[in-house]
């Protein structure tokens, strides 16, 4: 069993390989995680090699064998569609899923379990390049202003739009000109941030 923080280097380690391709040096992790010295970055390193996490790539750099890196897809339940125009009272179950890369949109592996995904319905994310049809995905955390969040308006509609505070209010905006601010009158939900959005393409 890893312990709290040989799992925060661990994936550390795959989020850096999968996006460059190499694993991190030991300064990169000394950096990342403040170590006075690099002894300390080694001795989590061999404990990590010592369980089978990482190897010794290159008889001097510590990371994962390609095949881990490429093993680290996961599956994301897309829980039907959210509207990107008026609320609707929708009923939300998973119908299917999409596998993806976690390290993509800023996850890290400890994390995966919060991103879930939304079929995007209408056209009132248009102007931040989100379209009808495109797949949400959404992180299940606290929201900050200026987020674009799935949110349950009023305890009955959800809604795709961005979070914005006007006088201490919360108005969820849409990026279309053609459709208004959304002021709930009883309150809202946050169900998910927006960390990315997948298109599928027709020829």
């Amino acid at each position: 069993m890893l312990t709290e923080k040989q799992e925060a280097i661990l994936d550390y380690i795959r989020e850096v390989q999968s996006e460059r391709g190499i694993p991190p040096s030991t300064r990169d992790i000394q950096k990342q995680f403040g170590y006075e010295s690099q002894n300390a970055v080694m001795n989590h390193l061999r404990a990590l090699a010592k369980k089978g996490a990482i190897e010794q790539i290159d008889g001097r750099t510590w990371g994962l064998k390609a095949r881990a890196v490429q093993g680290q897809l996961f599956t994301v339940p897309i829980y039907g569609a959210i509207p990107a125009g008026p609320p609707t009272q929708e009923e939300q179950t998973a119908g299917e899923t999409i596998h993806v890369d976690p390290a993509l949109f800023g996850i890290t592996q400890r994390n995966r379990h919060k991103l879930w995904a939304l079929r995007v319905s209408g056209d009132s994310m248009t102007d931040a390049h989100i379209l009808d049809g495109d797949l949400a995905l959404l992180e299940r955390r606290e929201p900050r202003e200026g987020d674009i969040i799935a949110a349950l308006v009023d305890d009955t509609s959800s809604t795709l739009k961005r979070l914005l505070y006007r006088a201490g209010t919360a108005i969820l905006h849409p990026e279309n000109k053609r459709y208004a601010d959304i002021i709930p009158e009883r309150g809202l939900e946050c169900q998910g941030v927006l960390v990315g959005v997948i298109r599928r393409t027709h020829a």
